[in-house]
């Protein structure tokens, strides 16, 4: 019977049982699509990856990521987990790495400790901002529990938008409302009925500034129709509205970095840098970094 190893590890912290937890399995070759995802549900873990030889021999690996129901194009607290872990354990460690993943390539800047130690990672986003249809202000309410008048529009509506991974994106007027958001399930179910825009995903995205400092974020995710009521840390959304910030950011050459705490209210915190650059040329690129804490190791036979 084979058996895989997998490590896990808190990402987007410097302390254990804080941050996002991710299990990685370092070499999954020869398992099918169908174990990955049994694996991933086992786990139950906001994501879990898989990584396996890349097609193109320039990069480091593929890298696929399953959530407890379905597979990710890309995410960000899985790649920043996964490049420390293959970093931890890489007798030269490199400065780089390159995942092929469906969203396309993702590059992971490793970050080390005044040791020289690796203690996290920085990726770049693999697809630069798009921006969706407009989600009402009242379903994106009722779907957090919240008030029409919590949902702040004056920045920008509650839109769908991406870098890779898509997300219903809502600015809440203020911490105290964040803090009383509560996912309503029967509103999402609800609402990827009436949208057929959102194809059947509705992973909500709140923030809300802190101290009205526009580069100081408080943030909160629920996407339970994925499998996940509240992640503690998400780095795909957090890089996607540092990009829609950045957007929207008055001049034509800006180049903005945000701080973003999410995960307090659910006993996780975490802190996650997010950078986003736009130019009167290009599109809007993001990236999004923290660190890493390693928690377990085992064996599963499959």
């Amino acid at each position: 019977m084979p058996t895989y190893e997998y490590v896990t590890v808190d990402v987007f912290t410097d302390r254990r049982f804080g941050g996002n937890p991710l299990a990685v399995f370092p070499d999954a070759r020869g398992l099918s699509d169908a174990q990955m995802q049994d694996l991933a549900r086992e786990f139950n873990y906001s994501e879990t990856t898989f990584v396996l030889p890349p097609a193109d021999p320039r990069h480091t690996a593929e890298v696929r990521i399953f959530t407890p129901t379905t597979e990710l194009p890309f995410a960000g607290h899985p790649n920043v987990g996964t490049g420390y872990v293959l970093a931890s354990r890489a007798q030269a460690v490199p400065d780089h790495f390159t995942f092929e993943e469906k969203a396309g390539l993702v590059r992971v800047h490793i970050l080390r400790d005044e040791a020289g130690r690796p203690n996290g990672a920085r990726i770049s986003s693999p697809q630069s901002l798009s921006v969706g249809i407009a989600v009402p202000t009242d379903l994106v309410a009722a779907a957090a529990s919240l008030e029409d008048a919590d949902i702040a529009t004056t920045t920008h509506e509650p839109l769908v938008a991406s870098v890779g991974t898509k997300f219903v994106i809502a600015e809440v007027a203020s911490v105290d409302a964040l803090r009383r958001a509560v996912p309503d399930i029967g509103r999402f179910r609800h609402a990827v009925v009436e949208l057929d825009e959102l194809q059947g995903r509705f992973a909500l995205y709140l923030y809300a500034r802190v101290e009205g400092d526009a580069t100081r974020l408080r943030a909160r995710m629920f996407a339970p129709l994925g499998g996940v009521i509240e992640d503690p840390a998400t780095g795909s959304a957090n890089a996607t509205v540092a990009a829609l910030l950045t957007s929207l950011a008055p001049g034509s050459d800006v180049d903005l970095a945000y701080d973003i705490s999410q995960g307090e209210e659910i006993g996780r915190p975490s802190r996650l840098l997010a950078t986003a650059r736009k130019t009167a040329e290009g599109p809007v690129l993001s990236t999004v970094a923290g660190n890493c804490v390693p928690v377990m190791r085992g064996q599963v036979e499959i």
